[in-house]
């Protein structure tokens, strides 16, 4: 144990001397780490730790997803399948309606049963489909109804990202809590007013036909249309349920500028193009909606068919507004509407000040453990001293790398770290005492302290980080955050211990060739 190969010194060397490196810009101030990253390539040591909410200050937001409105909006889709396909099968019926997330309706020549069923079955093969007597009743089987919530969040989760990504928001935390809820913590936002809009709206864009008949009578609406009010002034518009092409085949949209007003100009991709372009071709000198979130934001004349497979979007927009639509069109639709559940936020004083305590209770940590186990074991306190600052520096060099965010209870796990970092060390020297008080030589004492004592350091180890890991498992927040720090720091206070402290100890004995041991 007392010999270390050539391999091994270069490489311990090498893990310091990176882990220095890697932790320096944790020093640095947040423009001087900006401004390496532009100009430093990415394995250069240019990253720095996140701080969390509790200690860089910014917004906490609980959002709740509305995922019973896409199977509800499933289902409305199937009631539309399920009338086209009867009326394409001439198959008789009446009383369609949907209640209890269920889909009914009675055939008017029960001997047509087999016909219907075989017509749903062909519009959508996922529904579990039963009949009473001549009544139909279509709904979805509980496996589909959780695939696809499950499915709703995991796109909510990556479109409130891209959301707040576009916005240029730093180091944003996106987490999903249990099954319909989001949590977003956004460090260094002190005003969450338009990030609140923007998550709140499920941007759904759609464009449909207007009919001009109905809106006339202003009598019944027919079936399979519905009336929508204008986001301007309130007019209200019978438009076609249908929709001619949808917000989903957008493949990017801008703010600009048209005769002076602002507006937002979009691109399809070339399935919607085509689309768009059909749909303007058959319908030219007929008005069209343009649909966002059930609500009509500009309603133009098309005078000519659009086959360029771009548009533009104009409605009394603000500079503000034509730039959060856009950006919400480039975004994607959230899958289902969001509520704001819970909001916080945390001012950067409060954070400074949390830094500030956190960083004196390491600093008084670190000294009182230097001072005690200088004082206990002299000059090999020193040696422990030096290598528990470099585990300290490794700390920091691999929460940069991992780009971990460090929040108040993740300083609580460093400073306990610093307060524990030591304890292979006092086993290794206690040996070493041990051996001493046997008679033993210099080499065989050391030698000999490092073996017998390897196994009790790992065991000792390996208890407190299978807690960390259960701890990162089953906690949330920042319960992860001290599982984190605490975790990393038992694997480098073992590396310290046992290959940084050794080096040094090997170091000294070479160099001096000591005949007795200053324990």
């Amino acid at each position: 144990m007392i010999y270390l190969e050539r391999w091994k010194v270069l490489s311990i060397l090498l893990i310091c001397v990176l882990g220095v490196l890697y932790a320096a810009p944790n020093l640095a101030g947040r423009e001087s780490v900006d401004w390496l990253r532009a100009h430093t390539p990415s394995f250069f040591p240019n990253q720095s730790v996140n701080l969390g909410l509790d200690l860089r200050g910014g917004s906490h937001l609980l959002l709740e997803v509305a995922v019973d409105n896409v199977i509800d909006e499933h289902m409305q889709s199937v009631l539309d399948q399920s009338r086209s396909a009867l009326r394409t099968g001439k198959i008789g019926y009446t009383d369609l309606r949907l209640t209890g997330g269920s889909v009914h309706f009675k055939l008017t020549d029960a001997t047509q049963a087999d016909v219907a069923r075989a017509a749903i079955r062909e519009a959508d093969p996922e529904l579990d489909i039963t009949l009473q007597g001549d009544v139909f009743t279509l709904r979805m089987a509980e496996d589909k109804i959780a695939a696809r919530k499950r499915a709703a969040m995991d796109q909510s989760i990556e479109i409130v990202r891209r959301r707040i990504d576009e916005t240029g928001t730093r180091e944003p935390s996106i987490q999903r809590q249990g099954d319909d809820r989001i949590l977003v913590q956004l460090p260094g936002l002190d005003d969450p007013e338009r990030i609140k809009n923007l998550l709140g709206q499920t941007a759904k864009l759609s464009f449909r036909l207007v009919d001009e008949t109905a809106m006339a009578t202003e009598g019944h609406i027919p079936p399979g249309e519905e009336a929508l009010p204008s986001a301007d002034d309130g007019h209200t518009y019978v438009v076609q349920k249908r929709v001619m092409v949808s917000g989903d085949t957008l493949v990017d949209a801008q703010p600009s500028f048209q005769d002076g007003m602002p507006v937002v100009s979009f691109r399809f991709d070339s399935i919607g193009g085509r689309r768009f372009g059909e749909a303007t071709r058959t319908n030219t000198g007929h008005l069209f909606a343009i649909v966002l979130d059930n609500k009509i934001i500009s309603a133009p004349v098309i005078r000519e068919p659009i086959l360029g497979g771009s548009g533009v979007i104009s409605g009394h927009f603000t500079s503000q507004s034509a730039q959060d639509l856009a950006l919400l069109l480039r975004a994607g639709a959230l899958p289902a509407p969001i509520k704001v559940l819970e909001e916080r936020t945390v001012g950067p004083g409060l954070g400074a000040d949390s830094i500030k305590a956190g960083a004196t209770a390491s600093l008084v940590g670190l000294v009182l453990v230097v001072v005690f186990f200088i004082f206990v074991y002299g000059l090999f306190g020193i040696f422990a001293t030096i290598a528990l600052l470099i585990n300290i520096a490794l700390i920091f060099a691999v929460l940069s790398l991992l780009q971990a965010t460090l929040t108040l209870p993740g300083i609580a796990g460093i400073v306990l770290t610093i307060g524990t970092a030591l304890d292979a060390n006092v086993l290794v020297f206690e040996r070493i005492r041990e051996e001493m008080r046997l008679g033993r030589s210099v080499i065989a004492s050391i030698d000999t302290g490092y073996s017998r004592a390897l196994s009790a350091i790992v065991d000792a180890n390996m208890t407190t980080l299978i807690a960390s890991f259960l701890l990162f498992i089953f906690g949330s927040g920042p319960v992860k955050g001290f599982a984190v720090t605490l975790g990393i720091g038992i694997l480098t206070s073992i590396f310290s211990a046992l290959m940084i402290t050794r080096l040094i100890v090997v170091w000294w004995m070479k160099t001096t060739k000591p005949k007795e041991i200053p324990l």
